[in-house]
């Protein structure tokens, strides 16, 4: 299978650094970028310009409307596609069934969905969602099992534990939009397992990636379903490994050790098993942030959810997605600070080498 190359859309803001940062001689050093729509079209343009598949879109109460933000953006791009994070049970499915037929036909066939069933308990009350870790992945199965039969013709005739409908969908979408969905518990495989065409998990070295994608794929072999396997990494590439790691450490530099300390204690106490996992991976440390050739846990001593990247000059990083593109990972989700200017170091340093190797899904963009 080629790859196909997501890039992240900073609908929560952009800058240089990965979170508060220490000052110098009395002046913060953090520079941010608010998430207008100008430069999210600037940084959506990039993204469809260089050739990436689609954006990843996200969600969370420090973001930007997924839906608002992703149909603006589609009337200023051509092809790349929006895979808006969608949370599970805040919505019915017949709204989102609706909503994504008609996104399907005013973008042209351009939607994704990363279904979130949510690992964060504390932000999931805010929105009024009590459900505990695993009751929440199960309704996430009762929601794609509505979901898809509405997109599938219908009527839907569903008594379940979560939801109760009777419901068809007046003008189905053209294209089922592909359903991709994360987590590492066996919560979260089980349902990806059933429901998705994409199983996400997050960055981790290739002998750690490899054994829970090697579990992960014994589960859905058993469904007799074929889902294609996906992971999301942060990217520091350059024209040579020095400059690359030079940036990394900048960002080392930067951080705020109290926060480092925060942080860590943060997510000691998550319910997210990919979390935990992230976490273990450099245990708050600050040095031999190194963890296998070209990736680095730098990332995950401040910041929740997607923690490693991959660091060193355009060969090497491409090198290293080769291994894991080998490994069977066919989807992978990219992002750098800012999203702007990495996006075209990515797009023109590492795209090409992957291109040329015959790795990447054939696009109208970037030859």
């Amino acid at each position: 299978m080629p790859l196909h190359l997501y890039w992240f859309l900073p609908s929560h803001g952009d800058g240089r650094e990965v979170g508060k940062t220490a000052t110098d001689q009395g002046r913060a050093r953090t520079i941010r970028r608010a998430p207008d729509i100008d430069y999210l079209a600037q940084v959506a343009q990039a993204a469809d310009t260089l050739g990436f598949t689609g954006m990843l879109v996200p969600t969370g109460l420090f973001c930007e409307d997924p839906w608002v933000v992703s149909a603006a953006l589609a009337a200023r791009t051509r092809r790349v596609k929006f895979m808006i994070a969608l949370r599970s049970g805040l919505t019915s499915p017949l709204l989102t069934a609706q909503m994504a037929a008609t996104f399907q036909r005013v973008s042209g066939d351009r939607l994704v969905f990363n279904i979130v069933a949510g690992g964060d308990a504390d932000e999931q009350r805010r929105y009024g969602d009590w459900l505990a870790h695993d009751d929440r992945y199960a309704r996430t199965a009762e929601f794609l099992t509505v979901l898809r039969g509405l997109w599938q013709g219908g009527p839907v005739d569903f008594d379940g534990d979560h939801y109760r409908l009777k419901a068809g969908l007046l003008t189905r979408p053209a294209t089922m939009p592909q359903i991709h969905l994360g987590g590492s518990s066996a919560a979260a495989r089980r349902v990806a397992a059933e429901h998705a065409d994409v199983y996400l998990a997050w960055g981790e070295p290739p002998p750690q990636l490899g054994e829970l994608m090697t579990d992960f794929r014994r589960q859905s072999d058993a469904t007799g379903r074929d889902v294609r396997l996906g992971t999301r990494f942060h990217v520091i590439s350059r024209d040579t490994a020095e400059e690359a790691w030079e940036t990394a450490n900048r960002l080392i530099e930067g951080m705020d050790p109290a926060l480092i300390a925060q942080a860590q204690e943060r997510f000691r106490r998550t319910e997210s098993e990919g979390q935990r996992r992230a976490s273990a991976l450099h245990g708050g440390r600050t040095d031999d942030l190194e963890i296998y050739p070209n990736v680095w846990a730098g990332y995950g001593l401040v910041r929740p959810g997607a923690g490693i990247a991959l660091v060193g000059s355009h060969e090497e990083v491409a090198d290293r997605i080769a291994e894991y593109h080998k490994s069977g990972i066919d989807h992978l989700i990219l992002s750098g600070q800012p999203h702007l200017e990495e996006a075209y170091w990515f797009g023109e340093g590492v795209m090409p080498l992957l291109r040329a190797r015959g790795l990447l899904e054939e696009t109208s963009a970037g030859s």
